[in-house]
């Protein structure tokens, strides 16, 4: 009896790497609607209307943009809405998020304005379904609960709306739990931007747990057009892609044939 044919490795391989960038193939939710996104409402951090406050939020809604915005928790578990970790670069305070109360971030200006971190709650009063909604998960520590608490406060809410992360594990919160809701990853190529060589985030840059997320679009750093497994994942899936965060008219221009949405700031987009 002849032994069976062996399968090559490179094309073993080859497989291999194709389910394991594969998004949610079956039963994916509607896609979000064809809009350029405010990244972190329609802001100038030198205004009135700093990043991730009510008064950029509400300008991004009189002009009909849809918004991406940053989640995460105070001390005493609020959900607010503000994009860094730490409070130094926004409020000039060496201050961790999660190491103060609302009550005591509400004390702090935000780049000097009259604006203050807002809670998630304010922001979807605000925008009340007028534009569509991005929401970045920010997941600091194993164990945390911003997935429970933002959803909790999303599912009273009417507007459309999509979630992302760079955190495998808000993916899979949202697999496990809510499948219905739109998912996204978020991605950029660590070791060129960052400088950051652990083997995880050489296996984040590449979608290589995609098999366990299952993601319904990947958010990735616009600089990266040609990355190559956020294309594949778009050509050979049709799986959309999410550019961020495009900056100038010519970016958008340049970035246009390799991404289906984009996320924009510091101008206006031109069709």
């Amino acid at each position: 009896m002849k032994g069976k044919k062996k399968i090559p490795f490179t094309v073993a391989a080859a497989g291999a790497y194709l389910y394991a960038i594969s998004p949610r193939l079956t039963k994916r939710p509607d896609q979000m609607p064809k809009v350029y996104y405010a990244h972190r409402g329609l802001h100038d951090n030198l205004s009135d209307a700093p990043e991730n406050t009510l008064a950029a939020f509400q300008k991004a809604v009189d002009a009909g943009y849809g918004i991406e915005l940053d989640v995460q928790l105070t001390k005493d578990g609020r959900v607010v809405v503000v994009h860094d970790h730490n409070l130094k670069r926004i409020c000039q305070v060496d201050a961790e998020v999660d190491s103060l109360t609302y009550g005591e971030l509400q004390k702090l200006p935000v780049y000097a304005s009259a604006q203050r971190v807002p809670l998630f709650e304010e922001v979807l009063r605000l925008v009340d379904g007028k534009v569509p909604l991005i929401v970045e998960l920010k997941y600091k520590n194993r164990g945390s609960k911003i997935c429970e608490k933002t959803q909790d406060i999303l599912n009273g809410y009417d507007g459309v709306y999509c979630i992302e992360s760079f955190h495998p594990q808000v993916l899979m919160w949202y697999r496990n739990h809510y499948p219905a809701i739109c998912r996204g990853q978020l991605s950029m190529n660590y070791q060129r931007e960052d400088g950051r060589r652990k083997p995880e985030y050489y296996v984040m840059r590449h979608l290589l747990v995609n098999f366990l997320t299952r993601p319904d679009f990947i958010a990735y750093d616009c600089r990266a057009m040609r990355a190559l497994s956020k294309n594949l994942c778009r050509a050979l899936y049709g799986c959309p892609s999410v550019a961020w965060t495009v900056k100038c008219q010519a970016q958008l221009d340049a970035c246009r044939s390799f991404y289906d949405y984009f996320i924009f700031e510091g101008f206006c987009p031109k069709d």
